[in-house]
C-alpha cells in the first residue's frame, strides 16, 4: 500500500509541475503568439540555480564543481530560481522580440537553448557539467525527517499548492488589461500597434512572465528528484510541454491542465514505470514517444482548437433608445433619398 501511496504522489508531484510548466508556455503563446521552442531550458535554469542556491559550497577534491553554494533555504532559493528564469527570459527576449516574429523567432529561440545546452554542458565549473547537480536538498525533509514514500506525499500537497497560486495568477492575468492587450498582439500586432499598443513590450512581459512560471516549475523539479544534469532537459522535454497545450487547448489555462494529465502523466510519466522488454530495453520509451505524437497529430487534425478551446469574447449591441433611434432614422431616410 505504501508504494502504491507513493507511485501516486509521484505522478501526482509530475501532473503539478507540467501544469506549471504548460501554464508558463500558455502566457508566452496561448496569450502573446511567442513561439518559444526553448522553455525546457527556463526550466533548467530556474532549477539550476536553485540548486546551486540550496546546496553547500563545492568541497575541494571530490571533482564537483559548481558556482555559488550559498545554502539558502527554500523560499529565497525558490526566489532565485523564479528570478533566474524571469532574466535569461528577458535577455532572450532582448535579441529575438524586437525585430522577429513567427518562424524566425522560434529559430532564434530554439538556437538559444542549444547554445545554452552546450555551454552548461561543456563547462564543468558552472553547474558540473554534463555530470549535472546531484545531492540538492529538499524543503520540509530534514525537519520533518519522513520515509521517502511519506514525504512524496507531502511534496505533492507543496507543489499543487504552488501550482494553484499560479493558476489564480495566470487566470487573473488573462482578465487584465495586460491579458486582453496580450492576446490582441496574438491576434494581429500590426493592428494592435496602430491602436497605439507597444507590442514589443505587452511580448516581453508575457515572455519573462512565463518564464518565471517555467522557472519555478523547474525549482520542483530539481527539489523532488534532487538532481538535474543536461540529459534531464534535452528538445524532447520541450515537445513534451507543447504537446500538452496543443492537446489541451492554447489560450486556455484549463487547457493547459488537461493537456499536462493526459500527455505528461498518462503518455509520459506513467509509462516510466513499466518494465522493460528483454533484449529492446527502448521499446517502451519509443513506442511512448509514438503514442505522443500520433496524438498531437490526431488532435491537430480533428480538433485543433484543443480539448477545450479558448472562449472567444463576445460583444452585445446595446439597442437603441430616444434621440439615437430618431438619428438612426434620419440616416436610412437621408441615405434612400440620396
Amino acid at each position: 500500500m505504501a508504494i502504491l501511496i507513493g507511485y501516486l504522489a509521484t505522478l501526482g508531484v509530475y501532473f503539478c509541475i507540467y501544469n506549471i510548466f504548460a501554464i508558463g508556455l500558455n502566457i508566452q503563446f496561448g496569450y502573446a503568439g511567442i513561439l518559444d521552442f526553448t522553455v525546457i531550458t527556463f526550466m533548467a535554469i530556474g532549477a539550476y540555480m536553485a540548486g546551486v542556491g540550496s546546496l553547500g559550497p563545492a568541497q575541494p577534491g571530490t571533482e564537483i564543481y559548481y558556482i555559488l553554494g550559498l545554502s539558502l533555504p527554500w523560499p529565497l532559493a525558490l526566489i532565485l530560481g523564479a528570478v533566474s528564469a524571469g532574466v535569461l527570459g528577458y535577455l532572450i527576449g532582448l535579441i529575438a522580440l524586437r525585430r522577429l516574429r513567427s518562424d524566425y523567432l522560434a529559430i532564434v529561440t530554439l538556437a538559444a537553448g542549444s547554445i545554452i545546452y552546450g555551454l552548461v554542458g561543456n563547462n564543468t565549473k558552472i553547474f558540473d557539467g554534463y555530470e549535472g547537480l546531484v545531492g540538492v536538498p529538499q524543503p520540509f525533509n530534514g525537519v520533518l525527517n519522513l520515509s521517502p514514500n511519506t514525504y512524496d506525499l507531502v511534496f505533492m500537497i507543496f507543489a499543487a499548492v504552488i501550482m494553484l497560486l499560479l493558476w489564480v495568477l495566470a487566470n487573473r492575468l488573462y482578465k487584465s488589461p495586460l491579458g486582453r492587450a496580450m492576446r490582441a498582439t496574438r491576434e494581429d500586432l500590426d493592428v494592435a500597434e496602430a491602436f497605439g499598443k507597444n507590442t514589443y513590450r505587452i511580448r516581453m512581459m508575457a515572455m519573462v512572465i512565463g518564464a518565471v512560471f517555467v522557472g519555478i516549475g523547474g525549482v520542483l523539479t530539481i527539489w523532488f528528484i534532487t538532481a538535474l544534469a543536461p540529459a534531464g532537459w534535452g528538445t524532447s522535454e520541450t515537445f513534451v510541454v507543447w504537446a500538452a497545450l496543443i492537446v489541451g487547448g492554447m489560450g486556455n489555462n484549463k487547457g493547459a491542465v488537461i493537456g499536462s494529465f493526459l500527455v505528461a502523466v498518462l503518455f509520459n510519466e506513467a509509462t516510466r514505470f513499466l518494465p522493460s522488454i528483454n533484449g529492446l530495453p527502448s521499446l517502451i520509451p519509443e513506442i511512448r514517444n509514438i503514442c505522443i505524437g500520433a496524438l498531437v497529430i490526431l488532435t491537430l487534425r480533428f480538433r485543433p482548437q484543443g480539448v477545450f478551446p479558448e472562449r472567444k469574447a463576445k460583444f452585445f449591441e446595446l439597442p437603441l433608445t430616444g434621440r439615437g433611434r430618431e438619428r438612426e432614422h434620419e440616416v436610412v431616410v437621408t441615405g434612400a433619398e440620396e
